[in-house]
């Protein structure tokens, strides 16, 4: 039996990761929780994105946000988190940046915080638990647009 080896180019599309020229688009992972910003980050790592930097509460988001910018493509944000919360910093970003691309992550059952941050600025959100294929396809759309 022939190994996928064989056929190299079957079913091989560009990882999601990259941008035109070649090089990764470049994430921060904001996130109190472990295992989503391990989760979150198999998925993108697995894509060629580069996670440049997470945070575990807002404020720390904040910093991280602007200690690389500009060279932030996308940016992860919980909604619930401790200190500052993902819709205050989603604020603060967005006023130190108004073109920052931002991705909110929430629980399910949050639709109206979730609402409030897309009004904000927002470009898309992610219902947790986390699905590869829905977290791949609204982070593409963002950063396609």
């Amino acid at each position: 039996m022939k190994a996928t080896s064989d056929f190299p180019s079957l079913n091989k599309k560009a990882p999601d990761g990259l941008k035109p020229d070649g090089t990764s688009y470049r994430v921060i992972i904001v996130d109190d929780s472990i295992f989503v910003k391990k989760q979150l980050t198999q998925i993108l790592t697995s894509e060629q994105f580069d996670v440049v930097d997470s945070a575990g509460d807002g404020e720390e988001g904040i910093e991280k946000y602007k200690e690389h910018y500009p060279d932030v493509d996308l940016v992860t944000m919980d909604i619930t988190m401790p200190k500052l919360d993902g819709i205050s910093a989603l604020e603060k970003i967005i006023e130190f940046d108004k073109n920052a691309r931002i991705i909110m992550i929430s629980a399910l059952g949050k639709q109206e915080l979730v609402k409030k941050s897309l009004l904000l600025g927002a470009k898309n959100y992610i219902v947790k638990p986390l699905d590869r294929k829905k977290v791949l396809e609204r982070i593409v759309s963002v950063l396609s647009r």
